[in-house]
């Protein structure tokens, strides 16, 4: 199972300890648990800054992959560990992994991780991977140490670290925002630090504790305002150049403000970027209006001047100016993140902006985009997206967890439905000299409107489609206007007058005869697709995925195809960084295996030959039990992206509520009586629980994403709740199944190193189903998964010895 530290190794079979755990020790247990996992969770928001987004998740894999290690390490040096006392080897592991947390963090933030596929940036890579594993490792170590010497006591063990995960996950948050992500994972270094307090024994080891302690505490003083340690490479490039005006972190980005000759751009995360307007809407000068009159989002104002706007991402406020200039009446802007609207826009350049967010007509939500429209009663004459990216978003499972449900079929119908009759969508996305990111948005646009009763020979008319130039290997921007009724002649004129009068704007389709035959000859693909009617059918024959994709599959940006890249034919310009994500997968799963056979598998084989003592079948239940909970775990996430408003916050609940009902269930699971059948029973709930909720979970968590946020909690709490519980019976139950007798004692360590390897690739493996399958199939395969463990449970019965009773 993979709770995020969840260690027990073999403490369920050693003789217990003579002396009883005390209420410090568990409180230093409970430190632990809550700076590893504190780890964890902000690795996540510095992974997605410094290195691409597909990376991110890659603190999942770190975290598992370390506890993992650390406990075989602690089976295979059981002697030489023997040495210590758990006083001293927690003072000393809990002081050491303060220091080396500096050190990972200063590692992450300088080495220069790109999108290159060469072997050098392959090598920074693994580097990154294993380095960021080793406070975990010994995080595993020391808890395989205290679960062996303190059996007794694992009821209590348990319960101090289900609390401070628990804590880890309430705190993330909070501290993110107030402190930003360097500063978080120096907590975790000063959580670690009072561990190392709390442990020590006295004397030299106390003062020393203290001192780790009170230098951290400082750091972190100096580091408030991010002039000491902060991002100095970022996507393979230097941020930390004087151009940097402002920057600040939250749990949902880090966002700078950068000087770029004289304008001012907001940068998200290193990488997507939206300049603060500078100027009066209503005296905005003609240099002004020439400049963003010829970009082509600027197509819906001269079609809808006087119309109402409904603009999801806002940003610096371009589409808000320029809707506001050509006399629009009301602008609601949802914009996700708040440092953006009060920092910035409502903040320090408020009146560099003219104080564009602050003016009557503009009505500007704090909000997650799909999530406010979805709940609105409004009316709309334009939707506008322009270029709203999810590159920059927070992520904990590579393309799963940070792709956004923006652009998804069921999310486009509820565009339209929420615009009046002859209301519009405006699209902007990068375009490239083979179409594929516009061309998607005109898919997801035609399954909506055919879902709204648009017949397939109809579509054609109610679709236009406009760049700033030529395509090219470099990208262009593209607007894709989707009217909920078809174009008119005066409205088809309108545009063409509007591009005569600005030669840059290139035409890629039109309803209008006379236009279409003048089209360039990147132009086609679309006007193919639109007379196809049928998406699905075009994209299987097109060189790039252009089908429309669901809320369950929202990976938009993956277009390019497996084949392409087997082939080495896939695209390699600018649009390459949106499709480089199964590559990127790939080269995780291969350090991912390499890790695990090395640091997992290799050491137990060789220590002793546990592998030969026990039946590989039997592994196999521990396998299939930590695919399972992975697989659950992730698909949970991302099904709760939606209903959350954002990754960090489905992260961050779905972790807290795992981690506790399967702390609970470990609990109970050992307090059972010694009957083979209890191992089933809870599988067997946990299967039927998973295979229901492949069906009934999108829809219900669809007609509830409008209710209060509490309300959202407690559904979740319901949702996750009795199957993690379950799930977290049949790991420990089947450790105890195991060790039924005396020539199994040995086989434990074994069945945990597969378990935690079983996880650790999982992480990786989820993805992979999401992206071909979609996540019904991810929680349909951790369904399967649990049916595999539930027919394999009989080979591991002999006896479960029964929890020995407290008086």
């Amino acid at each position: 199972m993979a709770t995020p530290i969840e260690m027990p190794s073999s403490a369920v079979l050693e003789t217990p300890g003579p002396a009883p755990l005390s209420r410090a020790e568990v409180a230093a247990v409970l430190v632990m648990s809550f700076a590893s996992l504190l780890l964890e969770l902000s690795l996540t928001r510095i992974f997605s800054v410094v290195l691409f987004y597909h990376f991110a998740f890659l603190a999942i894999s770190i975290a598992l992959l370390g506890l993992g290690a650390g406990g075989v390490f602690a089976h295979v040096r059981k002697a030489w560990l023997e040495q210590w006392t758990l006083p001293v080897l927690g003072t000393w592991i809990a002081a050491a992994n303060a220091l080396l947390l500096l050190g990972v963090l200063e590692l992450d933030l300088h080495l220069a991780v790109s999108l290159d596929t060469t072997w050098a940036n392959f090598l920074r890579l693994t580097a990154v991977y294993l380095a960021s594993s080793l406070p975990f490792f010994l995080t595993g170590t020391f808890f395989s140490v205290l679960f062996a010497r303190r059996g007794h006591d694992i009821p209590r063990l348990y319960a101090a670290d289900l609390a401070g995960g628990a804590a880890a996950c309430l705190a993330v948050v909070p501290l993110l925002n107030f402190l930003g992500g360097p500063n978080t994972v120096l907590s975790a270094s000063g959580a670690s630090a009072i561990a190392a307090i709390v442990w020590s024994p006295g004397g030299k080891l106390k003062k020393i504790a203290w001192a780790v302690f009170a230098a951290f505490a400082l750091l972190i003083a100096a580091n408030y305002s991010g002039r000491l340690i902060d991002i100095v490479y970022a996507k393979g490039m230097r941020r930390d150049k004087p151009w940097v005006l402002f920057a600040r972190w939250n749990a949902l980005s880090r966002v700078e403000v950068d000087d770029q000759g004289g304008a001012k751009a907001i940068v998200i995360d290193a990488d997507a970027s939206t300049y603060i307007m500078n100027t009066d809407p209503y005296h905005w000068g003609p240099e002004w209006h020439r400049h963003l009159m010829q970009a082509p989002p600027a197509v819906a104002n001269v079609l809808r001047p006087h119309g109402t706007y409904a603009i999801i991402g806002p940003g610096g406020g371009v589409d808000v100016l320029r809707a506001l200039a050509n006399g629009s009446p009301s602008v609601t802007g949802i914009e996700i993140n708040p440092i953006i609207v009060n920092d910035i826009m409502r903040g320090r350049w408020a009146e560099w902006s003219y104080y564009l967010y602050d003016r009557p007509e503009v009505h500007i939500h704090v909000a997650d985009g799909r999530s406010w429209v979805r709940a609105s009663h409004e009316r709309y004459d334009v939707v506008q997206m322009t270029l709203v990216d999810t590159w920059a978003s927070t992520a904990a499972g590579a393309l799963a967890l940070s792709e956004n449900s923006l652009y998804t079929t069921q999310a486009f119908r509820e565009y339209f439905e929420h615009l009046n009759p002859e209301g519009m969508l405006a699209i902007t996305r990068w375009e490239f000299a083979a179409p594929h990111e516009a061309l998607r948005v005109v898919s997801l646009a035609m399954e909506a409107l055919g879902q709204l009763g648009v017949g397939a020979k109809e579509l054609p008319q109610h679709f236009i489609v406009i760049s700033d130039g030529a395509l090219d290997v470099n990208g262009r921007a593209v607007a894709v206007l989707a009217k909920k009724s078809a174009f008119t002649a005066a409205e088809q004129d309108a545009v063409a007058e509007h591009l005569r009068d600005n030669p840059n704007l290139v035409l890629l389709y039109s309803p209008q005869p006379a236009l279409a035959s003048t089209l360039p000859p990147g132009a086609a693909p679309f006007g193919d697709l639109l007379k196809s009617g049928d998406p699905a059918r075009f994209a299987r024959n097109y060189d790039f995925n252009v089908s429309a994709v669901s809320d369950d599959s929202p990976f938009f940006f993956f277009t390019t195809k497996p084949a392409a890249l087997l082939k080495g034919t896939a695209d390699h310009g600018m649009g390459w960084k949106n499709s480089i994500g199964l590559v990127v997968l790939g080269m995780v799963l291969v350090i991912a295996a390499c890790s695990v056979l090395a640091f997992l598998v290799l050491p137990l084989l060789l220590s002793g030959g546990a592998a030969a003592s026990h039946g590989g079948r039997r592994m196999l239940f521990f396998i299939a039990i930590g695919l399972g909970y992975i697989l659950a775990e992730i698909a949970f996430i991302q099904r709760l992206v939606l209903f959350l408003g954002h990754p960090t916050y489905a992260l961050t609940v779905v972790i807290f509520l795992m981690l506790l009902a399967s702390g609970a269930g470990s609990l109970l699971s050992r307090r059972w009586p010694a009957m083979p059948a209890r191992i089933v029973k809870p599988i067997a709930f946990t299967v039927v629980v998973l295979g229901l909720y492949v069906w009934i979970l999108p829809p219900v968590l669809a007609s509830l994403v409008g209710i209060p946020f509490a309300a959202k909690l407690c559904i979740c709490t319901a949702v996750i709740g009795p199957p993690a519980f379950a799930m977290g019976m049949p790991f420990p139950s089947g450790l105890r199944a195991l060790a039924g007798g005396g020539a199994f004692e040995s086989g434990v360590e074994w069945a945990w190193s597969v378990n935690a390897g079983a996880t650790v690739l999982g992480s990786v493996l989820a993805i992979v189903v999401a992206i071909e399958f979609g996540l019904s199939a991810t929680l349909a395969c951790a369904a399967g998964s649990y049916a595999g463990a539930a027919a394999l449970a009989p080979l591991l019965i002999r006896r479960i010895p029964d929890s020995p009773r407290r008086h």
